[in-house]
């Protein structure tokens, strides 16, 4: 048993806390939910009230939303070395939630069709999909990783994000985001939370 409990899906962003979590070399145990059953079930919303995934239970401390299980990891676990020393963290905070922000809602509007008014862009914390786009691109050109010349647990975030937007088509396929993941997608730890996930897929009849 240990004090780290990971709630999850195979199929979901639970993917995300998953890699974060194999990123902190920590011992944690994992808890599968069910969309519409065990998810919604009392005893799980009394940790998640909204009855998704992911979530984590660490001692006491609850901690739902995927860029805060990154972040919040990343402090808990320090010798992992997931976070820029907190003098250096302006890169690191400003891609890991503008991932969280203006990223996924374009991409999310952009996979349901939805087309923001040019007279209305103002209202979206985002604008356009191609601003972000840019702004993205920009974002994994400057140095190898988001914050700098270290891997982080940004980019565990925004990694997550822009392979499953080339997988999905929701991320133009731009040499700069192939080039970003390909830097990315070979993390041992990258490798085995993903395995992991895939043991967990529901089998086939």
């Amino acid at each position: 048993m240990t004090d780290l409990v990971l709630y999850t899906n195979p199929m979901s962003r639970g993917r995300i806390a998953r890699w974060m979590l194999e990123e902190t070399g920590a011992p944690y145990s994992t808890e599968i939910l069910d969309y519409g059953t065990t998810m919604k079930a009392p005893a799980y919303l009394a940790i998640n009230p909204m009855g998704k995934v992911p979530a984590i239970r660490h001692g006491d401390t609850v901690v739902t939303e995927c860029a805060a299980i990154c972040a919040y990891l990343a402090d808990a676990f320090p010798q992992a070395n997931l976070a820029p020393a907190p003098k250096d963290r302006g890169s690191y905070y400003r891609w890991l939630f503008f991932a969280a922000g203006p990223l996924e809602a374009a991409i999310s509007d952009r996979a349901l069709g939805v087309e923001v008014p040019a007279d209305k862009q103002m209202m979206v914390g985002y604008g356009t999909y191609g601003h972000v786009m840019d702004t993205l691109e920009k974002a994994v050109s400057a140095a190898p990783y988001v914050a700098g010349d270290s891997f982080t647990a940004a980019d565990v975030y925004v990694g997550a994000h822009v392979a499953w937007g080339l997988q999905f088509g929701t991320i133009e396929k731009r040499p700069a985001f192939e080039a970003y993941w390909k830097r990315l997608e070979t993390r041992p730890a990258q490798i085995r939370a993903s395995a992991l996930d895939d043991a967990d897929m529901p089998k086939e009849a």
